[in-house]
């Protein structure tokens, strides 16, 4: 893979894109994270590119002296790509005066579980039947997650910056 270069969006292409991603991987355009409700025109993404290709994104949402991501997507496993959009969102909320970066991921994840970990992120949190309630507001999320998992809780995982 080509350099990566992650950046802001620049053009309506790019909106675009995202929210394609976002309706794709997601489910349509809002989030629900430790029951309350993201839109995505609420936060600010980042857009990984390699060799002029859109090839991932992160968004996030600054509230006080924490930076909350709330999504990130890699469209090519195992090259750098969500590692790399972790490292900038990180700086920006640094540089934003964040003292930590938060996530939730849900409890079927585990792939989410040992990537962040091996970033530095420690689990601080576990919220019983946070998706199933989250699913009354959002009831697209699905019932079964990876490896047959049934979907019920999130776990909250934190770094300091």
């Amino acid at each position: 893979m080509s350099t990566l270069q992650i950046r802001f969006p620049q053009s309506p292409a790019d909106q675009a894109w995202l929210t394609d991603l976002w309706r794709e991987e997601w489910g349509g355009e809002t989030m629900i994270s430790r029951g309350q409700t993201y839109r995505l025109s609420d936060l600010q993404p980042l857009i990984a590119w390699a060799g002029g290709n859109r090839v991932g994104l992160a968004t996030y949402y600054i509230s006080g002296d924490a930076c909350e991501l709330i999504s990130l997507n890699a469209q090519v496993t195992g090259k750098g790509v969500g590692t790399a959009l972790l490292a900038t969102l990180e700086n920006v909320a640094r540089q934003d005066g964040c003292r930590r970066v938060w996530l939730i991921t849900s409890n079927d994840n585990v792939d989410a579980l040992r990537f962040y970990q091996q970033r530095g992120y420690r689990l601080t949190a576990l919220h019983l039947n946070a998706v199933d309630e989250a699913r009354k507001l959002k009831p697209s999320i699905p019932l079964i997650g990876h490896n047959g998992i049934p979907i019920h809780d999130e776990w909250e995982m934190t770094k300091p910056l």
